[in-house]
Order: structure tokens, then sequence, then C-alpha cells
């Protein structure tokens, strides 16, 4: 039992029923990389993920520093089924900036993004037919090119841009759209891989084509790490980001991680690393779920007990029939 719980830890999204195919016995957060699992944290769940980081860039053309720190949040809550959530992400930046003839301090938020997420296609509950081995651990875990077929979701939302933000161009407008297609796929028990295909800030002068990679792995029950690599694309401006981190499982409900990030230009260079917390609430779920298993016990008890009446009623009908002349 401590080594199949053991492996819920991979990735944080791993499926514990049909029924509730959104809600795992762990938390499973997005922290520390970027990317967006194609699992909603279930419904009446709420989940918050926050830390802070600190950067630098460097532009060797233009001349200029940035040296900052910040702060990231973002909170999740599954509404109406298992398969929907409502999100918001935010990141805010404060740095000294200084460039030829120019030294000032900047503040503002670099995202404030309000969206939903909902989960198209499981293949936990697409392949149930695949039952599980409960006699062999190996069989269960061993090597399948259903391992190929992801879990596929959609996103919707729309970015805010809020004041006088040095962050963003002068001609962004207050609300501009963001998309994204969502697979994850679970190799084996102890990795996953997440991609995001985004399309960012379109009908504005600057939008952004996106792709996010990650791959996680489990340690053991505590631990796990990830590797990710992102791309974007805009007329204004292209790069690639490398990130890698770790994960602490301090309780079921709570997760600790740090991450480092590093990308392969140098116009500017930029280099950031931070920390953080991941904690969900999820006691009205829990509530819930035990309430329907309690009916659905209710009712097979109710089901037997029938069956069991019909059977004795049949049995002193066929007796009663054999007693008449």
């Amino acid at each position: 039992m401590l080594r199949i719980k053991s492996l819920l830890i991979v990735g944080f999204l791993l499926i514990s029923t049909k029924q509730y195919a959104q809600y795992t016995d762990i938390i499973n957060s997005n922290r520390p990389g970027k990317s967006m699992s194609a699992f909603s944290v279930g419904k009446t769940v709420i989940q918050a993920e926050g830390g802070l980081f600190g950067i630098q860039e460097k532009h060797d053309i233009s001349r200029y520093e940035a040296n900052g720190f910040g702060t990231e949040l973002s909170v999740r809550y599954g509404a109406f089924f298992d398969q929907f959530e409502f999100n918001l992400e935010t990141q805010y930046q404060y740095d000294w900036y200084t460039a030829p003839l120019v030294e000032d301090t900047r503040g503002g938020f670099k995202q404030f993004t309000l969206g939903a997420k909902y989960l198209v296609y499981d293949p936990f509950v697409q392949l149930k037919d695949d039952k599980p081995n409960v006699y062999s651990w190996k069989a269960n875990h061993k090597f399948s090119w259903k391992q190929f077929i992801p879990a596929v979701a959609v996103y919707g939302g729309f970015n805010l841009n809020l004041g006088n933000n040095p962050f963003t161009f002068e001609s962004d407008p207050v609300i501009s759209p963001k998309l994204m297609v969502i697979t994850q796929n679970h190799f084996g028990s102890k990795w996953v891989w997440v991609n995001n295909i985004i399309a960012d800030k379109y009908m504005t002068d600057y939008p952004t084509l996106g792709w996010i990679t990650t791959m996680t792995r489990g340690f053991n029950m505590r631990w796990s790490g990830f590797l990710e690599v992102q791309s974007y694309k805009s007329d204004f401006y292209a790069d690639v980001l490398g990130r890698l981190g770790a994960a602490y499982l301090i309780r079921e409900n709570i997760q600790l991680d740090a991450y480092l990030a590093k990308n392969i230009k140098d116009t500017p260079a930029i280099m950031h690393g931070g920390f953080g917390m991941s904690w969900r609430f999820d006691s009205n779920y829990e509530t819930n779920y035990k309430r329907i298993k309690s009916e659905k016990e209710d009712k097979k008890m109710k089901d037997k007990k029938s069956k069991k009446d019909k059977g004795k009623k049949r049995k002193d009908e066929v007796e009663l029939e054999n007693t008449k002349p």
C-alpha cells in the first residue's frame, strides 16, 4: 500500500478513480514550471500556488541592466464538474533599471490572466477496458504504446493590462485573449510529460505564439524533479528558455518547490530563480466524496437485500406450490 501511495507523487497528477478523475490523493501543482497540466484540481477544490523570484537581465547591445525580484500567484478553483476549473495567474516584478543616462526603478504586473480550462479527453477513463492486474505490480507498470495517447485539455482566458505598466507596450489594449491546447502523457509510474501550445495576445500589435514542454520525474514518496523548455515568438521578440527544479511534498496538501531558469540569447541575457509553495483546500470535496460513497454503499446493500428477499419469496412460492394437492 505504501509503495502504491508513493507512486502517486509522480507529476502530482495521477488519477485516483474514474468518477473522480481530476482529484488525486496528493496535490497536483503546476509549480515550479510554467506549463499548465491537463487535469483540473477537482470540483469544489481551491488551490493556491505562489512564490518569490529574483531576476537579472543584461543587454549588451542596448547597454542596459535590470536586477530585481517579484512574486507569482496562481489560484485555481474546480467548478461545475471535475473536468473544469477557473484560474487566476499573476506575476508582479519590481527591479532597478540602469542604462546610459538612465537610472530608475520599475514595477508592474508582467502577467495578470483570468481563464478557464476544460479536460476534453481523459485516456484513464476512455481506456477503461484496460483493467489493472491485482496480482502483478510489474504487469501494471510495464511499457504500453497506449501511454502515447495523451490527455487533452483546452484553455481560454484574457490578459488584463493594469495601469501604467512598464512591462507592456503602450499600444496593448486593456484586455487581450489567450488560448491554449494542453496535452499530458504518463509513462509508467514515474514520468509525466506535459505540452502547452499557446496563442497569446491576439488582436494586439504583437501577438505571440508559444510552446512549453515539461518532463517531470518522481524519485520517491517526497521528491520529484522537472526539466522544461519554453519557446515563444512574436514580431517584437523571440527566445528560448530552459528551466530545471525540484519539488518536495511536506504533506498530502502542501508542496514546496525551487527552480532556476536561463535563456539562450544575450539580447538580453536573462537568468532568474525562485522558490514557492502550493496549498490545497479540499474539505468540501472530501465531504462530498464520502457522502456519494456512502450513498452508493447503501444502494448496493439495498439491491443485495432486495435480491435476497426476491429469492426467498420465490423459494416460499415453490414450496407452497409443492404442498398443493
